[in-house]
């Protein structure tokens, strides 16, 4: 049996969702700017600083890696990934499809992976090497089920995006939707939707979903088809990228994002 904290793990990721849903849709929430430009709330630092606290006290050899505050070596050879707010532009207007990550690395890769949705009422969680469950039943992967064979992209945006890969999405039947940031994956790995694309993302942006992806029984790869994402990236802001499948046919999305 794995030595994943799950049970403590999965209450300090609900304790977080309180603090984010107690100032979701306020009217007194100020959105301000990182220096990348980015979206940050008070949201965003209470619950990764009660994230932190709790990890801190129970585990005080571990590192920690979160998004609003400074890394924190540790000797154990373990990490947690923090994302306090995953989608905080969504969050900041209301829209219910937020997440609060947590993951748990080793020297294998992630261990543990949460995605929160408080919103929503729903959370998606995986150990490795022992399976993904949603909201306390365990995931038994597939691809969804939908009429006419017409399959479902989840996209954070289109930025990158070319009219010829407009095109050929259209051409290939595939619905595009803007789910994005950790709600598709977590629509993924619940066989809610085939795929989900991801252009450029951090470490904390994908630890919880990759191990959640994995342990569905779907795929996932970086943009041009390489597996080798279990790393904290160290190439700059935002150099990672990511597509999750589960509908058996990977190399398709590789090559339709190419």
């Amino acid at each position: 049996m794995s030595t994943a904290p799950v049970d403590q793990a999965l209450e300090w990721i609900h304790e977080a969702g309180e603090v984010t849903q107690a100032h979701f849709r306020s009217s007194e929430l100020h959105v301000g700017s990182k220096s990348d430009g980015s979206p940050v709330t008070v949201a965003d630092r209470d619950a990764e600083h009660l994230l932190r606290e709790r990890i801190a006290e129970a585990f005080p050899a571990d590192g920690i890696i979160g998004e609003e505050h400074d890394d924190r070596e540790g000797s154990s050879g373990r990490q947690w990934i923090i994302d306090p707010i995953d989608g905080t532009r969504a969050f900041s207007h209301g829209v219910a499809t937020y997440s609060n990550l947590l993951a748990l690395t080793d020297d294998d890769g992630p261990l543990l992976g949460i995605i929160n949705l408080p919103a929503l009422g729903e959370t998606v969680w995986a150990v490795r090497g022992e399976g993904c469950w949603f909201n306390g039943e365990r995931v038994s992967g597939g691809p969804p089920a939908l009429p006419g064979e017409q399959r479902v992209l989840c996209v954070s945006g289109f930025h990158d995006w070319s009219p010829e890969m407009f095109a050929a999405a259209h051409d290939a039947n595939v619905a595009l939707r803007t789910w994005g940031d950790a709600y598709g994956y977590a629509l993924v790995a619940t066989s809610r939707a085939h795929a989900m694309f991801d252009p450029q993302l951090e470490w904390w942006d994908l630890a919880a979903p990759l191990l959640v992806i994995q342990e569905s029984g779907a795929m996932i790869t970086r943009r041009d088809g390489g597996e080798d994402l279990a790393a904290r990236s160290h190439d700059g802001p935002y150099a990672l990228s990511a597509i999750a499948s589960n509908d058996g046919d990977h190399s398709f999305w590789v090559d339709l994002l190419a």
